[in-house]
């Protein structure tokens, strides 16, 4: 289900280049309903430093934050 993809010399990881767009619109909150996506872009984040500034949750739980 899980497949580690090693990056070729020269080109980045997929996480690496989709948390770099998302970060380039200098977001508070990330979200998707993917677990896969919430992996990769919760490390893509870590990676960047921006874990502190950046939360990267799934739709529900934004949802649930709002009803409180």
């Amino acid at each position: 289900m899980w497949l580690e993809e090693e990056a070729i010399e020269g080109f980045k990881r997929i996480n690496e280049s989709r948390t770099e767009q998302l970060l380039q619109t200098a977001p508070q909150i990330i979200a998707s309903n993917c677990p896969f996506c919430l992996t990769m872009l919760s490390d893509g984040v870590k990676e960047a430093g921006q874990d502190e500034q950046v939360k990267v949750q799934d739709v529900c739980e934004i949802l649930w934050n709002s009803l409180e």
